[in-house]
């Protein structure tokens, strides 16, 4: 039976006319909890900064559903936001000036004190996607075996040029904004599970993390469900790219997990090596070339990707999701990935407004 896969996603809140950020998430919450009903309790929840929120789909083993869930989700938190005042965007940075607000919480307080300008300057939106483990020691064995597709994942949801009102020349700022955490970013192997969790040990005693919770892997086991969640991806200005991604995720980890139990070896690419692959992603998203991990050769993203299928072909038959993810690949294909869509409409008029009331559009399409 395939796995089950469950997407979460962080949203942006603005000002439905300017565009910039509005610091409503306590009220937007409030509103989405009493339009979703008993459902609210995994669908929707506050997030680290007033200026945005969060919202869950449920775990399924079909992506079509999930997708579906998914955008039904948006719409009813942007009504419930709506009703405030407020749109909600999926965007993975704000493109206007941000001096974002701390959502009031007393772990979000000790965070701000401790991580200084970090923590004050951080407002980004992400991608979360869970895919469910048989086991603890069949995750590590897939976290070990997976390192070196997560930038193509940076690239292909890749939603944020823009910060602090200009471009940055990378199509996934949020990826570099975010790993100023220092606990953020990709990992050596763990081998083991007991090599996992003393590896997490060793780094919350340095006290570069307070906590389980600031453990920022781009991908790792979940501390409160049997999942593997991987964490590298901008959120998805549309959700059929949300959900071919956690498709293809999904096959990442059938693949892996098939390979370990085949006894397949771990690729022993080098963190140094995986933070170059992983810059390069954020930098030119699929418009450049990517690291090929298995030849240390840089070759182009859309050679990449077909890489990728390859990789993963059989879990996607297996899973009935080939169809699916190849009609996706091409869509994307077409459309380009938020970061093209983003610089497309501002160069238009030169109004940054535009991307956002675009983008607020798109999110719920």
């Amino acid at each position: 039976m395939a796995r089950t896969v469950g997407v979460e996603e962080e949203l942006m809140l603005v000002d439905p006319v300017s565009g910039t950020p509005a610091s409503a998430g306590d009220v937007v919450h409030e509103a989405a909890v009493e339009a979703l009903g008993a459902a609210a309790d995994h669908l929707v929840e506050r997030e680290f900064k007033m200026e945005q929120t969060e919202i869950g789909s449920t775990p399924t083993i079909d992506v079509a559903a999930l997708g579906t869930e998914l955008l039904a989700v948006r719409r009813t938190v942007a009504a419930a936001a709506g009703s405030t005042g407020v749109h909600v965007v999926a965007v993975a940075t704000n493109p206007f000036t941000v001096n974002p607000t701390l959502t009031k919480n007393e772990r979000y307080a000790r965070m701000a004190e401790m991580f200084g300008i970090i923590a004050a300057q951080q407002l980004t939106c992400g991608q979360h996607i869970h895919v469910a483990i048989e086991s603890p020691e069949e995750g590590v064995a897939v976290l070990d075996r997976i390192r070196g597709w997560l930038p193509l994942l940076v690239a292909m949801s890749a939603n944020s040029p823009y910060w602090q009102g200009q471009d940055t020349g990378y199509a996934s700022y949020r990826s570099i904004a975010w790993g100023q955490w220092p606990t953020a970013g990709p990992t050596e192997t763990f081998g083991t599970v007991q090599g996992y969790h003393r590896a997490i040990a060793d780094l919350l005693a340095t006290g570069a993390a307070m906590d389980d919770g600031m453990i920022y892997f781009d991908a790792r086991l979940s501390a409160s469900y049997p999942t593997l969640e991987i964490r590298v991806p901008d959120v998805c200005m549309d959700v059929r790219d949300s959900t071919l991604i956690a498709a293809l995720a999904r096959a990442l980890v059938d693949t892996a997990a098939t390979q370990w139990r085949h006894g397949h070896p771990v690729d022993p690419i080098r963190i140094e090596v995986l933070r170059g692959a992983a810059w390069r992603a954020a930098r030119f998203g699929l418009q450049g070339d990517l690291l090929d991990h298995r030849t240390r050769e840089l070759v182009p993203a859309w050679a990449m990707i077909d890489a990728l299928v390859q990789h993963v072909l059989h879990a996607l038959r297996a899973n009935g999701d080939l169809d699916f993810v190849l009609a996706g690949i091409e869509d994307l294909r077409r459309r380009g990935t938020g970061a093209q869509v983003q610089r497309t409409e501002f160069a238009r008029r030169g109004l940054l407004m535009d991307v956002v009331q675009l983008a607020a559009q798109r999110t719920l399409e």
